[in-house]
């Protein structure tokens, strides 16, 4: 268990990290039997942070599925969150609309020149693809990349500023500004999945043109 997780329970970081799962796979990935699970999950359930949803497939026994509740995805952190609401809030009723947006254009130049160092002697879309992960993990998103047939998807299971995207939409659209800046113009890049649009996760197909 490597520091971040230990800030949490072991099976929620798992949910958090893969999704909806049924018990006997949540009991493979946390290396117990599905009796032991059953245990964890209806302790985490009494607190809240996890629910079951039973699933009929054809004619077998239903099968129960795990998942994080609203309180489960709350446990993992929006960085100073109600601060940068109210920060937001006030700028845009003192300033106005532009002066947001000149605050997010000046952090994306940054985020830009931050992974364009960070990545300058990768090559290979892969390679910055799984640089890119590993910084984005490091600030807070839970990003992962893997291979697929038509390219890469490149997800973000945490969003740690999710209040702030909330609050202007704005840094959405400038974090796909800034990987298409960084990967290249040659690299195409459709976010299909969306935090703010009710998904578990924010996810990207990204594939060479």
């Amino acid at each position: 268990m490597n520091n971040r997780m230990a800030d949490y329970d072991e099976a929620v970081w798992i949910l958090k990290h893969q999704g909806p799962l049924p018990l006997s796979a949540l009991a493979k990935a946390l290396k117990i039997t599905v009796v032991g699970v059953r245990l964890k999950l209806l302790k985490l359930s009494s607190e809240g942070l996890v629910e079951a949803t039973t699933i009929a497939k054809g004619r077998g026994r239903p099968q129960q599925i795990w998942a994080l509740t609203s309180l489960g995805h709350a446990q993992f952190s929006d960085n100073h969150a109600d601060l940068t609401v109210k920060l937001i809030t006030t700028m845009r009723e003192a300033l106005g609309e532009e002066a947001v947006q000149a605050v997010i254009t000046a952090n994306e130049k940054k985020m830009i020149h931050k992974y364009q160092e960070a990545l300058r002697d990768c090559s290979g879309l892969e390679n910055k693809l799984g640089k890119l992960a590993e910084i984005r993990s490091h600030d807070g998103y839970m990003a992962a990349y893997k291979k697929e047939d038509a390219g890469y998807l490149l997800i973000e299971n945490h969003c740690p500023i999710c209040a702030a995207a909330q609050a202007c939409q704005g840094f959405c659209k400038s974090e796909l500004n800034t990987f298409q800046t960084v990967l290249g113009e040659n690299v195409q890049i459709k976010r299909i999945d969306h935090i703010l649009a009710g998904a578990r996760r924010c996810a990207y197909q990204i594939s060479e043109k």
